[in-house]
Order: structure tokens, then C-alpha cells, then sequence
């Protein structure tokens, strides 16, 4: 993408971030331009850390624990949190291409819905400050502190805006677009299908299917184990095929070395537009 776009954006949301090891270079919260390229950016973001960022920073810490307990109780509001403020920080940058690489299926599933989840929230906030913040505010002082939860009240409202327009970003198809990448395994299929599934019920397009790790023994191979493997994996293979025959599916085979390193990267990402050709 880096070869083709002015600038690209990378950002990991998986917990288990990969993309330090593989470019063999830090990362962090804050874009970094990637060693060898001039207009490819990385950053690795921990979804849980924005929330209990916001509420360390306010300065009144006896009210700290209250309010804390009280946005942890929300489920999935720490996500989403660090969700939205991502996407305040992505809206500020100037990227011609923005790539989420995403956890697995489930996390995926959790982050799409970040949208909705975040909406409930500050509604349940809301509710909680009408409730509480009188109670909160004499206890401020009585304990001779200012309490500043309202602030914080004030900034999860003032994320509804950016959530919802990103949220319209998402199901804008001129916009954004969402890869699937699987293995040909039964598991693997039946999560892509459950993915796949969820994308269009979220109106979010989907028309690319990556299959990875495809092994192609030359032919007369005595392999057995890898001769088993490969009839298995041409099983689920045309299964995919027919489920997807209108999508575009990219075949990515097995390969006998680490994909780690800009080079090696080069090298790999060539073969997600060049068919890859298996021995004869």
C-alpha cells in the first residue's frame, strides 16, 4: 500500500501486538515512521489505557476511585474509550490511507461495535451524573477538594460526535473496506463466515478474503503429512470459493522462513498482488 498511497497509516488495536517484532523496530501510541520507508507510519494502541488516563488526570485523586469504578462498570466502555480517542487523534492526522490490523475474530467483532457501546455508555454516564454528581460534589467538600468529575462527564460527551461520524465512516464502502484474512481449516472458515456475516449486518463492506498458509508439495512428494494437509486444505478451499464467489480471494502460501523485516515484508506483500504461482 506504501508503494502506491502518498501516506499510510498503520495502527494495531490486537492487545498481542505483532507489529514491533515484525518490522524489527518500536512502536508506540504516537505514529513512527517506519525504518526504510519515507511515507509509512505504526503505532500500537492499548484500547484499555485511554480511560484510566482520563481519570488519573484529574486532579482531585479522592474522587479518583469513585469514578473510576463507576466507568469500569459500563461493559466494554474501557475499549471503546480508547477507541474514541484514537479516532479523535486519527481525525487530526493527514493520511491518504488509514490500515487497522485487528485481533482475532472475536476482538474484531467487540471493536466494530465500539460505536454502539460508547453511545450506551454516555447515556448511562449521563444518567449516573444527575444522579451522583450532587452527592459527589458535598463530598468534595466535606473533604476540603474540588471535584472535577464533571469534566470529565464533558469529555465522554464530547466523544458522541467523533463516534458517530466515525461509526459513518465505517459504513461508507467509497471509504472503508474491511480484509478478511483466514487459514483453510474448518475453524478458520466458520469464523470468517461469522465475520463476514456481522460486516453486512453492520453495513461495513467486505469483498476481500485472504487465505494464508497454503501448503503446495510438488507433485510425486512423498510427504504424507504434507500431501494430507494440502488434500484437506483444497477441501475447505473450494468451500470458500463457493461461498465467496464473489469476492476476491487471495491464495498466500506457507512459507519455510519468519516473515519479519521491511525486506522480507516487501518481498511477501508482493505475492497479495501477483497470483502466486504453486510448483507443478
Amino acid at each position: 500500500m506504501a508503494a502506491v498511497r502518498k501516506s499510510v497509516l498503520l495502527i494495531s488495536t490486537d492487545p498481542a501486538h505483532n507489529l514491533s517484532d515484525a518490522f524489527g523496530q518500536k512502536f508506540s501510541k504516537d505514529p513512527t515512521l517506519v525504518q526504510g520507508f519515507s511515507n509509512l507510519y505504526c503505532m500500537e494502541i492499548d484500547p484499555t489505557s485511554s480511560i484510566q488516563e482520563m481519570i488519573e488526570s484529574q486532579e482531585n485523586g479522592a474522587m479518583n476511585s469513585i469514578m473510576q469504578d463507576l466507568a469500569f462498570a459500563i461493559p466494554g466502555v474501557d475499549e471503546a474509550m480508547g477507541f474514541a480517542e484514537v479516532m479523535k487523534l486519527v481525525k487530526s492526522m493527514e493520511y491518504q490511507v488509514i490500515i487497522f490490523d485487528t485481533a482475532p475474530t472475536g476482538h474484531t467483532l467487540r471493536f466494530l461495535s465500539f460505536p454502539t457501546v460508547l453511545e450506551k455508555a454516555l447515556a448511562k454516564v449521563s444518567q449516573l451524573s444527575g444522579r451522583f454528581g450532587p452527592m459527589m460534589q458535598q463530598m468534595s467538600g466535606l473533604m476540603g477538594v474540588q471535584g472535577n468529575h464533571e469534566d470529565m462527564f464533558a469529555k465522554l460527551e464530547s466523544m458522541r460526535a467523533v463516534i458517530n461520524e466515525v461509526n459513518q465512516q465505517f459504513q461508507d464502502p467509497e471509504k472503508t473496506t474491511f480484509v478478511c484474512v483466514c487459514i483453510s481449516e474448518f475453524l478458520s472458515l466458520y469464523e470468517t463466515e461469522r465475520l463476514v456475516q456481522e460486516l453486512t449486518n453492520g453495513n461495513i463492506d467486505t469483498h476481500n478474503i485472504v487465505v494464508n498458509q497454503l501448503l503446495f508439495p510438488p507433485s510425486g512428494s512423498s510427504c504424507d503429512q504434507c500431501n494430507v494437509r494440502h488434500k484437506m486444505q483444497q477441501k475447505y478451499l473450494e468451500q470458500i470459493f463457493d461461498l465467496y464467489e464473489d469476492f476476491h480471494v487471495t491464495l498466500l502460501p506457507l512459507l519455510t522462513n519468519e516473515v519479519r523485516g521491511v525486506e522480507k515484508l516487501k518481498s511477501f506483500s508482493r505475492l497479495l498482488v501477483e497470483p502466486f504461482q504453486p510448483p507443478k
